[in-house]
């Protein structure tokens, strides 16, 4: 493989992967150099197939949990580019691409042929690397209970209403309160943890979620915990979301910025995602900045 070869890993799952976006990325792409383009066939093989790339580089058209399985297999240090393929696609929109395919390969395509690249951090939960963000406790339930409703016929996920009516459904199940759980050490006590690796933590459609505003790809994890919420303070929780202000100087909420090393041991079982990725349960987490992980085409 030449310098100029592309790797183009493809999931047809992903919610928002057609064959003629696959044909786009690829004609976009082109313009860079030769494409080999191999699709996933099961859980994991993104993973397989990352760990074969050693030289060129790698682009992956998928959702959030194919760039995590790519980054969790990637072994050498070859430039990675992520096409947003899925219903969400935080990682290349917070990388500042486009949310279109053939708008992100071929801005991908440029910086192939320039070879220009960003050195970010990533984050590791429990030993698995994550790109933009991991959380215990009530984002990850969020995760499982979308996740419950299963795929669709053509084998793709569930869309933004599924995540809000799950969200609505959580609240009313505790009643708007939400109690501490967990420890996070050296913080204090919390009702749940998010843990960023940039800013925005994630997206509702066009809106970005700023829950940790602080946070960037260059530098080390920032935790947001609430102490506890109760049914009043939901609403000032999601304003902080959506201004990103106001949560760095709350005093109910426990905020760390810039670490390499967080550690949170939860009273009972919690639920543990990453990336958007059920984890399964979890009573002890460890949080882990890799810095200067992956150089990444922008």
């Amino acid at each position: 493989m030449t310098a100029s070869d592309v790797v183009l890993i493809v999931n047809p799952y992903a919610s928002g992967v057609t064959e003629e976006g696959v044909r786009a990325v690829e004609r976009e792409l082109g313009a860079a150099g030769p494409v080999r383009t191999i699709r996933t066939e099961r859980a994991g093989h993104a993973a397989e197939l990352a760990a074969a790339v050693s030289d060129g580089a790698l682009v992956v058209y998928s959702g959030d949990g194919g760039y995590n399985e790519a980054l969790n297999g990637l072994g050498s240090d070859v430039p990675v580019g992520f096409v947003p393929g899925g219903g969400t696609s935080v990682l290349p929109r917070a990388l500042g691409l486009p949310n279109d395919a053939a708008g992100a390969a071929r801005r991908l395509a440029e910086a192939l042929k320039t070879r220009r690249t960003r050195r970010i951090s990533l984050g590791r939960v429990n030993g698995r690397r994550f790109g933009f963000s991991a959380g215990v406790g009530l984002d990850a339930e969020l995760v499982r209970r979308v996740d419950a409703l299963g795929r669709g016929p053509d084998g793709k996920r569930p869309g933004d209403r599924a995540f809000v009516t799950a969200i609505a459904r959580i609240v009313g199940s505790s009643r708007g309160r939400f109690d501490p759980v967990l420890e996070v050490k050296g913080l204090g006590r919390a009702a749940f943890a998010l843990v960023a690796n940039c800013d925005p933590y994630t997206y509702v459609g066009r809106i970005p979620l700023h829950i940790a505003p602080e946070a960037r790809f260059e530098l080390g994890l920032d935790v947001v915990a609430p102490r506890s919420v109760g049914p009043f303070g939901l609403p000032r929780l999601l304003g902080h979301a959506f201004t990103g202000r106001g949560q760095t100087r709350s005093d109910g909420i426990l905020y760390g910025h810039d670490l390499d090393r967080i550690e949170i041991a939860c009273d009972g079982s919690q639920p543990l995602q990453a990336d958007g990725e059920d984890l399964g349960d979890v009573e002890t987490v460890l949080l882990e900045a890799e810095r200067d992980a992956v150089s990444v085409l922008v």
